[in-house]
């Protein structure tokens, strides 16, 4: 494991998800940076805010479908306009949804790398970390 830190954004309105989550990262082994936003209007407000500071700025981004304000999919919507000129940025929907329809839909979605079905599992996210380091 290299001595960077890598940074996480999760987007969730569900506090257990957020404490499960932060859970995970602690049985990783990685050092994580993890900013929480409950929906996505926040994130992209906090997004926006950071947009030029390369070192705060998340490597990964978790998404959940369902929220209040700005949902997953009206993030992405929103996220795609702010034009990040990032690569090297990872961003999942993480969500509890069974539907073939909001795979298929994140795959839609030029920003999206991949879907995860709740909960995040510690293995999961070492795949995740690992494409992160170097």
């Amino acid at each position: 494991m290299t001595n960077s830190k890598i940074n996480m954004l999760v987007i969730d309105d569900d506090d257990i998800n957020i404490f499960i989550i932060k859970k995970v990262i602690e049985k990783t082994g990685y050092e994580v940076d993890m900013i929480s936003k409950s929906n996505g209007q926040l994130a992209v407000d906090y997004l926006s805010s950071i947009t030029h500071n390369v070192d705060i700025f998340p490597h990964v981004i978790l998404v959940d479908i369902n929220m209040p304000v700005l949902n997953g999919w009206e993030f992405l919507e929103a996220y795609e306009k702010l034009n990040v000129l990032k690569p090297d940025i990872y961003l999942y929907m993480l969500s509890s949804s069974v539907y073939e329809y909001d795979i298929e839909k994140a795959k839609t979605f030029k920003s999206v790398n991949g879907f995860i079905s709740k909960p995040l599992t510690i293995e999961r996210l070492k795949e995740l970390l690992q494409l992160v380091t170097p």
